[in-house]
């Protein structure tokens, strides 16, 4: 773990053991001094006061990271000092206040409250805002306002080019020069009713702004484009990949099997979390899952998790999902449900959120096969536990041509190898022979959503046809089964998985030597 991120998860607990004890006494929170006042600034934290709930009052002095205040849900945080890129990304309420300068996207995908920068902010200052006012004191780069839906940006200072691009909402008003805008945005004066209303916020900052002010707003002749993204899925499963024994070896119909799955946090010897079967269910929630195999079973969920859950989160629940944290086994972070983000701002986002689990809890990444190089570096850089990897594909994809691509980038990164775990998303419920046959391709768990009724009935149904593989299959635990317990059925299916082709027992010769 870096330097950076170990003094940034201890600033995060920090802050989090203060928080209870200041709102209850409503105290302002002051980090960055000493006992006796004297100054002891923060340098470069990553994720810092975010996730601050409603009515929290946090100063910090210090230059910062990453996504500092970002996720803010109410409270109110002011930086004495600067801060890195994605200030106050994704907040929902509340009111942030940086007395220096800002990097890139300040207030990304904002939909509430209020951020001011005293200083300067870079480029895509309230891209994608969809609510909220964002006020900068000195200059904008370029793309402010890019793909904004609603709120407001003031700009006091010049902005760079293509202002409101694709913007289809809301309102970014510039005091100081302005180029051309984007495309689908129209330029206007300030209306007084707009001066009236931005003069609330900036007068009592000793600020002003004058009534040759520029405001951009949707082009009302030019329609925004909508932009629909092709459906992911997999169009084939594992039908044509047959499980058979590895030796010639029988079990006694009645030894001892372990079909158990254990997933460890890495490094760690304590914690974990046990699959009676290897299935990590998709669902909603599983609160209601109280009784039966069902509540012993590990499910993938949005919301309310049990102590044996993965909390699943995006963007969608990226603010709400403090409060589920310090109970669900871990976490798995969709980097295909969250915007695009280099590694310095996803390691952010993962402090921010890892400081309120427990330490043993899971840490995961999730993403689609087409980026499998990018997410298993990932998971190694940040030295998190494993990766969760979608096999759908847009326009449909083939499962067997997944366990390859899965397979060799693995194999090149040593993931398994380093005590790292893999697991594969389907798109339907499993059988028994889908859930062996990811086991056996290397991936730990298979990721799929539930039946549509009979859960408990169904997961009784695979614990003892699981059972039954396994003696059929010669093996007493799931740890023993591997590639050479799969056949491809037909030429096709071998040619793409490289699994060996039934009968023929080998690999194809294209597939000689990976």
């Amino acid at each position: 773990m870096r330097e950076v991120t170990v003094k940034s998860m201890k600033l995060a607990r920090d802050l989090d053991g203060m928080l209870d004890e200041a709102l209850e006494r409503d105290l302002l929170i002051r980090i960055g001094w000493g006992r006796g006042g004297d100054e002891k600034p923060k340098s470069g934290e990553i994720g810092a006061a975010s996730h601050l709930p409603a009515d929290s009052r946090v100063l910090l002095l210090g230059d910062l990271g990453q996504c500092a205040g970002a996720m803010n849900n109410g409270g109110t945080f002011t930086l004495q000092g600067s801060a890195d890129s994605m200030l106050g990304a994704f907040q929902r309420d509340g009111r942030i206040v940086v007395e220096k300068d800002a990097a890139e996207r300040v207030a990304h995908n904002m939909s509430g409250g209020v951020i001011i920068v005293q200083g300067s902010v870079g480029d895509d200052a309230g891209a994608g805002m969809s609510g909220g006012t964002l006020i900068v004191r000195g200059h904008a780069g370029k793309g402010v306002g890019s793909g904004m839906s609603g709120g407001t940006i003031v700009i006091l200072g010049s902005v760079g080019t293509e202002p409101g691009q694709g913007m289809s909402g809301g309102s970014i008003v510039i005091a100081g020069s302005c180029p051309p805008p984007g495309e689908g945005t129209a330029m206007r004066g300030i209306e007084p009713e707009e001066l009236s209303e931005i003069s609330n916020h900036i007068e009592p900052m000793g600020l002003s702004i004058e009534e040759d002010a520029l405001v951009l707003v949707p082009s009302g002749g030019f329609p925004a484009t909508s932009v629909e993204l092709p459906e992911p899925s997999v169009a084939e499963g594992f039908e044509s990949i047959a499980l058979i024994p590895s030796s010639s070896e029988r079990l006694p119909v009645h030894t001892s099997l372990d079909p158990l799955t254990l997933l460890m946090p890495v490094g760690s010897e304590e914690g974990g979390l046990l699959f009676p079967i290897p299935w990590l269910i998709e669902a909603e929630t599983a609160e209601s899952w109280q009784d039966g195999v069902a509540s012993e079973q590990p499910a993938l969920v949005r919301r309310s998790p049990r102590a044996c859950d993965l909390l699943h989160i995006d963007e969608a629940n990226l603010v709400e999902c403090s409060a589920y944290l310090s109970r669900c086994a871990g976490i798995v972070l969709d980097l295909d449900g969250i915007p695009t983000m280099d590694d310095a701002e996803i390691e952010a986002i993962l402090v921010s959120l890892s400081s309120k689990m427990s330490e043993d809890s899971l840490i995961l990444l999730r993403d689609g096969v087409d980026r499998v190089d990018h997410l298993f570096r990932l998971v190694i850089d940040l030295d998190l536990d494993g990766a969760v990897v979608d096999a759908a594909a847009p326009g449909g994809s083939r499962a067997a041509a997944a366990l390859p691509r899965i397979g060799l980038a693995a194999r090149a990164m040593n993931l398994t190898g380093q005590g790292r775990h893999l697991l594969i998303e389907m798109d339907e419920a499993p059988g028994a022979e889908d859930l062996l046959i990811s086991v056996a391709a290397g991936c730990s768990v298979l990721v799929a959503p539930p039946p549509a009724s009979g859960l408990e009935e169904s997961l009784q149904w695979l614990q003892s046809t699981i059972r039954g593989w396994m003696i059929g299959l010669g093996i007493d635990g799931l740890e023993k089964l591997n590639r050479r317990n799969l056949r491809a059925l037909d030429y096709d299916t071998a040619s793409i998985s490289g699994l060996r082709l039934i009968g023929y027992d080998r690999p194809l010769p294209m597939w000689l030597g990976n």
